[in-house]
């Protein structure tokens, strides 16, 4: 960690049911967690050769190590075999942060097992507190533990978008209460007034309405797997096309995933005006080469002109802002 503060850019995986395909919100769940040995544990389709990807592509850039942390819901006891399972799959995060979740199993406390709020808002920030002044971050989470809400959350703790009495009022509307409040505000404190948001992906691992996520503005991508978050990368510049290649072919050999789902998952963030014209006639006919998209793939719509800027921001005026003024954190209309 002592090297933390060098980094300019931070990538930050949710473990469970971003990374990993575990349940840790239930008591059962949580058990099932603990014995399962580190090689019977199962990634969500595509995350272990896309985290490879963005591994390869910043050695390939930066000459060094890709700057990766965790954040789980396991307890502390488990990091032990989550390490064992992210050497196992070829990544070497700089740090993982743990939730005590085995404090609460207790009828009183049970509740806490499904509060992620205040615990991810906790590990968020001290981890902000490690990293330089200007640092940018991209964080990566799934709608099964209201992620996109955390991660904007966050964004705008950060840059003081919200006054400290909005902050509690919008912390006790998710139980975030009494010792973990005080713990939040006192670090949110510490940290410099900068939004270190640049991008937060959403793994729809729940089946939730791509458009809901509209509220949250453009800077958040749901998508529906690897593939999809692949593509965006590569048009944010964190991937090289071999990336993305790689990413379709482990859903195509490991995961079942057909040439027809690809290319409809392609159509998919053309339609959203995810992807853009640019990316989409650079990338295209290596999709196609490598049989991951139909060699007569046409888009349903036309493709939207979207001109990156430097941190992978997409600038267009017609469409959606890439970061609201306000989100309505109080009503989920999911």
């Amino acid at each position: 960690l002592d090297n933390c503060k060098k980094n300019k850019e931070v990538f930050v995986f949710d473990l469970d049911k971003t990374y990993l395909d575990t349940t840790i919100d239930s008591l059962k769940g949580l058990v099932n967690t603990a014995i399962e040995k580190a090689f019977q544990k199962k990634n969500v389709p595509g995350t272990a050769s896309l985290v490879r990807a963005l591994k390869r592509s910043w050695e390939t850039k930066y000459g060094d190590n890709l700057p990766l942390f965790f954040i789980t819901a396991s307890p502390p006891q488990l990091e032990k075999k989550i390490l064992e399972k992210l050497t196992i799959d070829g990544v070497k995060p700089f740090g993982i942060f743990c939730k005590d979740n085995l404090q609460n199993v207790h009828p009183k406390r049970m509740w806490r097992l499904t509060q992620q709020v205040g615990f991810k808002l906790q590990a968020l920030l001290q981890l902000r507190i490690l990293l330089g002044n200007e640092v940018k971050q991209i964080l990566f989470g799934d709608d099964s533990e209201s992620d996109a809400i955390i991660y904007s959350l966050y964004s705008d703790f950060c840059s003081r978008r919200l006054s400290e009495e909005e902050i509690k009022r919008i912390l006790k509307s998710f139980r975030v209460v009494g010792s973990q409040m005080n713990t939040i505000i006192d670090l949110l404190r510490k940290v410099p007034i900068q939004d270190p948001v640049s991008k937060i992906y959403i793994n729809l691992a729940i089946d939730t309405d791509s458009e809901y996520y509209l509220k949250f503005g453009r800077r958040t991508v749901p998508t529906y797997n690897s593939f999809q978050t692949a593509l965006d990368l590569f048009q944010s510049g964190h991937l090289e096309r071999e990336g993305v290649v790689r990413v379709g072919h482990d859903l195509q050999e490991n995961f079942g995933f057909s040439k027809d789902e690809l290319s409809n998952h392609l159509d998919d963030m053309i339609r959203r005006r995810v992807i853009g014209k640019e990316s989409l006639e650079s990338l295209l006919e290596d999709l196609q080469k490598n049989l991951l998209v139909s060699s007569h793939f046409t888009p349903s719509i036309e493709p939207v002109c979207l001109n990156c800027s430097e941190d992978g921001e997409a600038e267009s005026s017609e469409y959606e802002p890439w970061v609201p003024e306000v989100i309505d954190y109080l009503h989920d209309y999911r």
